[in-house]
C-alpha cells in the first residue's frame, strides 16, 4: 500500500468564499438559519470524531561547533492565529526544524517568519480541492521566504551568505504535509501486525534529502552552470536545495521543497523531525527504535505539572539528542519529538 498520496498539480482558484446574498424576507432569513445550524452541527460532528492529539518536544545540542545554527519552531494550535481556515478544517498544526550553515540568519529568519507567510497563503472559506490549495500554499511559502531573506541578505553590507535547511511539517486536521529542502529529515513510528500476530513499530520516511550527489539534483547543478566537486556544490555547499545561500542560486541551488502527504491513524505512535547532526550517527530506523525502548522504560523522572506519557516523550527526545552527541557528532543536534494519540 503506498502511504503518500501524489497531490494535484496546483490549482489557480483563488475564490475565497461565496458572496452573501440579502434577505428577501422572514420566510427566508428562517431557511438561512436553518442552513446556518446545519453547517454547526456538522462542524460540531466533525469535532465530536476526535483529531488525533499532537504533543511536540525538543532537545537542541551545540555538539563542538561554537554556536548554535539550528532553529525549531512548535505550534500544535496554529489555527489559533487565525480566524479565517477553510470552513470544515478544524486544526492546523506545524512543527519545523531549520539547519543553518555560513551563520543562523537564514534558519532564524525561516524560524521567525515562514509560518506567518503560511497562514497568509493559506486556503480561505469555501474551497474544492483542498489538496492542490494547500501543496500550492506551501510551495509558495516556501519561495517567498527564500525571496525575502536574499532581499534583506543582499541589502547588508557585506553581504549575507547564510544559508538554511527547512523540514516542516503542517498538520491539516489529521492529514500530514511534510515539505522538505535540503538533508533534515522527517520520520513516522507506525505499529505494524506481524505474521506471528505480534506487532511491530516500523521506521516511515516522510520527507527526501537533496544533496548534490542524487542525479536529478547534479543533473540541475550542471544545467544551471554549476558543478558538483566532492559532493557538494562548487565543492564548498552540501546541500542543492536550501533557503538563502544567495551565491549559489544561479549554480541550480532553488528553494522548491518536496512536498509528500500522508493521513494519520490510531497504528501511528510519533513523528521525528531532525537535523542531520541526529542522522550522521543514527538511522532512521535506529532513531525510532531508541525512542521506543526509553517508551516502554518505566523508571522516568516526571516533572511538576506533567503526565508519564508526557514524561517519557520528554526524556526520549532529550536521550535521543544526548546520545548523537556521545556518539560523537561534531555538529549541531536538534530533535523534534510529536506524540500521536487517538
Amino acid at each position: 500500500m503506498d502511504l503518500f498520496a501524489d497531490l494535484p498539480a496546483p490549482t489557480n482558484n483563488t475564490n475565497s468564499g461565496k458572496d452573501e446574498d440579502s434577505v428577501q424576507d422572514r420566510g427566508e432569513k428562517r431557511h438561512r438559519d436553518t442552513d446556518s445550524d446545519d453547517e454547526q452541527n456538522k462542524t460540531e460532528k466533525k469535532v465530536c470524531k476526535g483529531l488525533a492529539k499532537l504533543k511536540g518536544f525538543v532537545a537542541a545540542r551545540r555538539g563542538e561547533r561554537e554556536d548554535m545554527q539550528d532553529a525549531h519552531v512548535i505550534l500544535p494550535n496554529l489555527h489559533t492565529h487565525t480566524n479565517t481556515l477553510p470552513t470544515h478544517v478544524s486544526r492546523l498544526a506545524y512543527f519545523a526544524v531549520f539547519d543553518g550553515h555560513g551563520g543562523a540568519r537564514a534558519s532564524q529568519f525561516a524560524a521567525e517568519h515562514l509560518h506567518h507567510t503560511l497562514l497568509n497563503k493559506f486556503p480561505k472559506g469555501e474551497v474544492e480541492n483542498l489538496e492542490k490549495l494547500v501543496r500550492k500554499c506551501l510551495l509558495d511559502t516556501f519561495r517567498h521566504t527564500d525571496e525575502e531573506f536574499l532581499k534583506k541578505a543582499s541589502s547588508q553590507k557585506p553581504v549575507w551568505k547564510d544559508g538554511s535547511t527547512a523540514t516542516c511539517m503542517l498538520v491539516v486536521d489529521d492529514d500530514l504535509y511534510v515539505a522538505n529542502l535540503g538533508d533534515s529529515r522527517a520520520v513516522l513510528c507506525r505499529v505494524e501486525p506481524t505474521e506471528d500476530g505480534e506487532e511491530r513499530c516500523v521506521c516511515v520516511a516522510l520527507s527526501k534529502e537533496h544533496n548534490p550527489t542524487i542525479y536529478e539534483e547534479r543533473m540541475r547543478i550542471q544545467r544551471a552552470g554549476g558543478t558538483v566537486r566532492d559532493g557538494r556544490v562548487l565543492g564548498v555547499l552540501e546541500v542543492s536545495r536550501s533557503i538563502g545561500d544567495g551565491q549559489y542560486k544561479r549554480c541550480g541551488v532553488i528553494s522548491t521543497p518536496d512536498l509528500r502527504r500522508c493521513t494519520l491513524s490510531p497504528k501511528d505512535k510519533f513523528v521525528i523531525l531532525a537535523c542531520d547532526g541526529l542522522f550522521k550517527v543514527f538511522s532512521a530506523d535506529e532513531a525510532v527504535q531508541f525512542i521506543n525502548k526509553i517508551l516502554q522504560d518505566e523508571s522516568v523522572e516526571m516533572k511538576e505539572g506533567q503526565t508519564v506519557e508526557e514524561a517519557h516523550y520528554e526524556a526520549a527526545c532529550q536521550k535521543l539528542a544526548t546520545e548523537a552527541v556521545r556518539r560523537g557528532c561534531a555538529d549541531n543536534v536538534t530533535v523534534i519529538l510529536i506524540s500521536i494519540d487517538f
